[in-house]
């Protein structure tokens, strides 16, 4: 699954958000995601792909920004 793909799950199982709405210029706010509902999806994202996040990250506003942030960090992890 790709990183569109989990967000889209996430939201769908987690908020019931139409997978439709979860496209890359959506706010995540907008989404019914709140900081706590972040922080569960950056966790899901670590357990699916095995990769640890930093602590550092600058937290994403959109759905592009958070596919964005997945990727670089599945990328880096392939090296």
């Amino acid at each position: 699954m790709d990183s569109i793909g989990l967000i889209r799950e996430f939201l769908k199982d987690r908020l019931g958000v139409d997978p439709e709405k979860v496209v890359p210029e959506a706010p995540l706010a907008d989404l019914g995601v709140d900081s706590l509902m972040l922080l569960e999806l950056m966790f899901e994202f670590e357990d699916r792909f095995g990769i640890k996040l930093s602590n550092d990250l600058e937290t994403p506003k959109s759905v592009g920004q958070m596919a964005a942030l997945m990727d670089g960090l599945i990328q880096a992890q392939k090296g």
